[in-house]
């Protein structure tokens, strides 16, 4: 009976090593990637569009973005009839911050496209608003992390100027 109670508890001792092997390996293996994402767009109607963004990456691709994102609509000048500087920055400014969700649709060898799910708040200097974002993302894998990517989306702005601003986007990300 002393034997197995040794033999047990060597057993134990052993199945604790390996869980902790194994758990370390598992931790190690499943590190991602972070980029810091900066992009320039256009929209329609009459729009441009930049964004700073952090994104986390997940397992098979899935990933989470925080952004800050500035959108200029632009109008052509009544008195002059074209655009000029000050009715370009002046027409319509609105900035935002929010969360987006990538889950990954399409992975390749050096490619991979993920949907883009995400809300957010801002404002347009004049009072708040709110923008709820839908769209594709396909990223381009480089050397060294580096990345770039285009966007397709559209935006839902709940009291903005402009309801539905679909537009597009091309950017690098930068690895962290």
């Amino acid at each position: 009976m002393k034997h197995y109670k040794a033999y047990i508890h060597r057993l134990k001792a052993l199945f604790l090593v390996c869980l902790m092997i194994l758990c370390t390996v598992t931790a190690t293996a499943q590190t991602h990637d972070d980029h810091i994402m900066i992009d320039i767009g256009a929209s329609y109607p009459k729009g441009l569009e930049s964004t700073i963004a952090y994104e986390h990456e997940m397992n098979y691709h899935n990933a989470l973005e925080y952004f800050a994102s500035y959108y200029i609509k632009y109008d052509k000048d009544p008195e002059a009839g074209y655009v000029t500087k000050h009715s370009f920055w002046k027409s319509y400014n609105m900035w935002t911050i929010g969360l987006v969700y990538k889950p990954c649709v399409v992975r390749g060898r050096n490619y991979h496209g993920n949907l883009r799910i995400g809300a957010g708040g801002g404002s347009d200097l004049h009072q708040a608003a709110g923008v709820g974002t839908l769209g594709y993302e396909h990223t381009f894998n480089l050397y060294n992390g580096w990345s770039v990517f285009f966007q397709v989306k559209e935006d839902v702005t709940l009291k903005g100027e402009d309801l539905f601003r679909t537009g597009a986007t091309l950017g690098v990300k930068i690895p962290l």
